[in-house]
């Protein structure tokens, strides 16, 4: 059940785990859309789709989408979420895009994150236009991951096509870690 669901964008304050100093993520909006992607390092769910997350990057970064990767789990609970963690995944995986560390955990809340993995993807006025999943594929279930949810969406946005609403498509994977 997608609860708490957004409308707007909305900028916050991160430690930028490659830089490893605070930046905002607005420095990274596009003017035409907006990736916001709730990952973590522990998750296979995730694991399972990060060559995924590379590509739809390199497919849609040149068309002017950003994509922007949180997470916001406690790492007391998950010390292989921390920040210098994170860091060593976004460098050996070869991340392309700004991975932030949600400390205070007030960006997943904001946007009603409940996954990781889970997309928010913000049209260039910067409303909502899809949260959920990336594609049917799972870690077990021999479907391959193709990011065809997002994919879609951000072809319709690239071509122009309006979204009269959100779309939602229930996400799946690990819940976030919330601290106690």
């Amino acid at each position: 059940m997608i609860k708490n669901r957004i409308k707007k964008i909305k900028n916050f304050h991160l430690l930028e785990v490659t830089s490893w100093k605070e930046k905002s993520l607005k420095d990274f909006f596009s003017k035409k859309a907006n990736v916001i992607m709730f990952i973590c390092n522990h998750c296979p769910y995730v694991k399972h789709i990060n060559k995924e997350l590379i590509k739809l990057y390199n497919d849609f970064s040149k068309k002017e989408i950003s994509f922007i990767a949180i997470n916001s789990n406690d790492v007391e609970q998950y010390p292989e979420d921390s920040p210098e963690n994170m860091k060593n995944i976004s460098l050996k995986l070869g991340y392309p895009f700004p991975y932030f560390f949600d400390k205070k955990q007030k960006v997943a809340k904001y946007y009603g994150a409940q996954y990781t993995p889970e997309f928010f993807i913000f049209n260039h006025h910067g409303n909502l236009c899809y949260q959920g999943q990336l594609d049917d594929s799972r870690p077990k279930n021999q479907i391959p991951v193709t990011g065809n949810d997002i994919r879609n969406i951000l072809k319709n946005i690239v071509y122009g096509k309006g979204l009269n609403s959100t779309m939602v498509k229930e996400g799946y994977g690990c819940s976030i870690k919330w601290k106690i």
